[in-house]
């Protein structure tokens, strides 16, 4: 069962690892500074890291359908929550947080909800300035493939790339770090929950495995020089992270092993999501 967490970081991070090659331009509470060129260039080497860490996406579907786990929307940010999303830090990082849920809920074959979650991605875009990304050719073409899991995950891929092209052409890494951010922090926090139903040695070791992803996240986040009121997103991860490192030296894998991990991204995670409330 343990198998089905390994689908959320696969497909969570394939879809928002687009994102993650622009430079500089300053955004609401997003600050780039004349001196980053070279940190960009870091940031992009680093994407892929974090991306090339993540399990693959067709193996990830074959687990997801060979293990029969049930969907339960109650680990995933609340649609309704999109509208109070103003300040472009936090419109940023739920747009990966709700592309995460999007993915998620395509990856089990939630048809109708899965709509709800592009409209969340779509709201936040639009609001980024990257809607053109998720126009509605994008939705068209998800309910035309909507009985092909591995099509629609790839339509939703494709309008990600398509949302970085435009960040690009924009020089706004740090949106792009911070998007990522949110997709990694989501899959995380999902596959925690998850765990704590399984508990089983493969998934927990399987959490524990991403700490490489999230070492080269925060060293893609250093380099986007965020505004002060938004560098505790870049402290918490450092202090995950200390949790991960604790983890890896420990021969047990169960809940016990991960549980600061999973306490410490709950904590992030609940700020993220909360902003505004």
């Amino acid at each position: 069962m343990g198998k089905l967490s390994l689908k959320i970081f696969l497909v969570v991070s394939v879809v928002v690892f687009a994102f993650c090659k622009n430079a500089e331009k300053t955004d609401d509470n997003i600050v780039i500074d004349d001196n980053t060129k070279q940190a960009v260039q870091e940031t992009k080497l680093n994407a892929q890291n974090v991306f090339n860490s993540m399990p693959d996406r067709k193996i990830i579907l074959k687990l997801i359908e060979e293990n029969k786990i049930e969907y339960n929307p109650q680990f995933l940010n609340d649609p309704n929550s999109v509208s109070k999303y103003s300040i472009e830090f936090y419109k940023a990082v739920n747009l990966g947080i709700y592309g995460s849920d999007l993915s998620i809920a395509n990856s089990f074959d939630q048809t109708q909800e899965s709509m709800v979650f592009l409209k969340c991605v779509n709201s936040l875009a639009a609001n980024i300035g990257v809607n053109n990304a998720f126009d509605q050719v994008m939705f068209d073409r998800m309910e035309a493939n909507r009985e092909n899991k591995d099509s629609t995950l790839e339509i939703i891929t494709n309008a990600f790339k398509k949302a970085d092209e435009i960040l690009k052409i924009n020089n706004r890494p740090a949106t792009s770090a911070v998007i990522l951010a949110g997709s990694w922090i989501e899959g995380m926090y999902v596959s925690c929950q998850m765990a704590q139903t399984i508990n089983g040695e493969k998934i927990i070791k399987t959490i524990i495995d991403q700490n490489e992803s999230l070492k080269n996240l925060i060293i893609m986040l250093d380099a986007s020089n965020l505004a002060p009121e938004t560098e505790y997103i870049v402290t918490d991860l450092k202090s995950i992270r200390e949790a991960f490192i604790v983890a890896e030296a420990n021969t047990v894998h169960n809940l016990e092993t991960i549980k600061t991990i999973n306490e410490r991204v709950t904590a992030l995670r609940t700020k993220l999501v909360s902003a505004g409330a």
